[in-house]
């Protein structure tokens, strides 16, 4: 089939959006910052913090304190006006899940430049005082900081303030820019397709669920759960389909894409990884203490390892006398489908190469310039002992990664040993793994046949089965999930069969649905989605000079 690419410059438009976040309040009874000594160049003085919250929504200086200012050329004003004005957008969840990792400490030395102390139990004051100063205002800014700072006195080096905070979340603010660079080309084309039939449809096969929560790997003593989805459709033409999680979470994630896939005929393996599923939660009961188990460096090769165990025992169901699944399945000829971490985990075993040199080089600069989590996360891996690992596992035929980690576990040239079809998800309000750089950036590194998805308004969570997202903390943060990801969800169903159909006899009557048409067909007004197999070079243009205006 042939497919028409004119509108790419346009569709690549709308894979992010401008920062659009909300904040839920906090009461806590946290003892505030009483005296706020505040030291600029030569200058330091004692102020309040409702004069510090005035200056910063007035632009003007009280008449008591210019006798200091105007001592100041007007360009130093202007710094110190800015330095108390700026912030940033911040995810308190995220934030607090990073600063409380072992790449935390880095993230919170380069703080720690705001502030004249820099011991242990500063730096637990600083840490609460970013988290708690993200949770309560709409960003985090140097005002909700000191507002949330759990001492009686603090200094603050004015001068350090717009730097450091210029640097939250770097990522997601490269994003915001590329936005804005391109926002001339966000004009849809109209389309009117005929369709043959709504690939979102549950197909006619009984779904059931075979569970295996003490399935282990004797040879590498390590547990690995899953849940089997297949229907009486199940047909050994129908690829087998492995869906890999994402950090803190578990195998129920994805279920609603599980039980569609096996309606129509495929068989799915839900499996957890133990070493970072749900049990790496932060604990956000008490703001000012977070626990987390730190996630250990060898999961980066732990995980690939697992979906290569999983298709060993199914081929070993498949040849078992007397079981459901015999002869009922074709392990050569699998699907990944990996979600956030899992994203990164299913373009390591498609065959992108962890190139851990790189993140010995790259994450000490980095982690002083991010809050990003899924930069964070990757950078666990600079300590494993190797430097360059190859996990790919041949039986793997195609590859769908959900917002995945990419930009720095990969390397520069990792990513360009992906073996199969691939398809990468972006979500322009996604916090954790930002759209630019952990999605399109690396997208351009891939070979070909790749398809990159981009859904305006769509955050992290927003692909995750509606129970999944129920009881946790996405709840009181900015996700888009639930009943209002509806939409989104109805998209991945539809996505994720026509994908996994395409090497079975029925590619052709799918192919219409990994069109550029048909993600404007399916598009809502809280959705647009777009879908490209390259980005043209005045995008990339465009995506350069998002990134390098950052960096300096």
């Amino acid at each position: 089939m042939k497919y028409n690419w004119k509108n790419t410059a346009k569709n690549i438009g709308l894979f992010c959006t401008l920062f659009t976040t909300y904040f839920i309040s906090l009461n806590t009874s946290v003892k505030a910052a009483e005296t706020v000594v505040l030291r600029y160049g030569q200058w330091e003085e004692s102020i309040s913090v409702t004069d510090l919250e005035s200056i910063a929504e007035t632009g003007q200086v009280p008449q008591k304190y210019k006798v200091y200012t105007n001592k100041f050329p007007l360009e130093e004003r202007q710094k110190f006006l800015k330095a108390l004005q700026t912030g940033s957008r911040v995810n308190f969840v995220t934030l607090s899940r990073l600063l409380n990792t072992s790449v935390g400490s880095t993230i919170l030395r380069d703080f720690a430049r705001l502030t004249s102390r820099n011991d242990d139990a500063g730096m637990q004051a600083l840490r609460a005082g970013l988290v708690l100063g993200a949770k309560t205002k709409e960003r985090l800014s140097i005002i909700s900081f000191i507002q949330n700072y759990p001492s009686d006195r603090l200094v603050i080096n004015l001068a350090e303030a717009l730097p450091v905070f210029n640097n939250l979340n770097l990522s997601y603010q490269q994003t915001n820019q590329f936005m804005q660079a391109i926002n001339s080309r966000l004009a849809a084309k109209s389309t009117n397709q005929k369709l043959p039939f709504d690939p979102s449809e549950a197909g006619n096969g009984k779904v059931q669920v075979i569970n295996l929560p003490k399935l282990r790997d004797e040879q590498r003593q390590r547990l690995v759960p899953i849940d089997i989805y297949w229907s009486d459709s199940l047909s050994p033409a129908k690829r087998v389909v492995i869906l890999s999680h994402g950090f803190s979470s578990n195998r129920t994630d994805m279920r609603y894409i599980a039980e569609h896939l096996a309606s129509h005929g495929f068989l799915v393996a839900a499996l957890e990884h133990i070493g970072s599923n749900e049990k790496y939660k932060i604990d956000l009961t008490d703001l000012t203490k977070p626990k987390l188990t730190d996630m250990k460096p060898q999961e980066f090769l732990e995980r690939p390892k697992d979906i290569s165990f999983v298709l060993d025992e199914l081929a070993k169901l498949n040849q078992t006398d007397k079981h459901t699944l015999q002869g009922k399945l074709t392990t050569d000829n699998a699907m990944v489908i990996g979600h956030s971490f899992g994203g990164g985990t299913a373009l390591s075993i498609a065959g992108a190469e962890l190139q851990v040199d790189s993140l010995k080089e790259r994450c000490p600069q980095v982690l002083r310039a991010t809050v990003s989590a899924g930069e964070g996360l990757q950078c666990i891996a600079k300590e494993l002992p190797e430097n360059r690992h190859q996990l790919h596992d041949s039986r793997i035929k195609q590859a769908i990664a959900l917002n995945p980690t990419s930009s720095l576990m990969f390397g520069e040239t990792g990513l360009e040993k992906v073996q199969v079809p691939t398809l990468i998800l972006a979500s322009s309000k996604d916090e954790t793994t930002p759209a630019l750089t952990e999605q399109i950036i690396s997208f351009n590194k891939l070979p070909s046949p790749k398809w990159l998805i981009g859904i305006v308004g769509a955050t992290h969570s927003s692909i995750k089965d509606p129970m999944s997202t129920a009881q946790t903390e996405e709840k009181k943060s900015i996700e888009v999930v639930g009943e209002q990801a509806a939409d989104i969800r109805k998209y991945m169903k539809a996505i994720t069969l026509a994908f996994a159909s395409q090497m079975t006899p029925e590619a052709n009557k799918y192919q219409v649905f990994l069109t550029p048409e048909y993600a404007q067909y399916v598009s809502t007004q809280a959705f647009p989605i777009r879908l490209v197999t390259e980005i043209p070079t005045d995008i990339l243009k465009e995506i350069n000079n998002a990134v390098s205006n950052n960096q300096q």
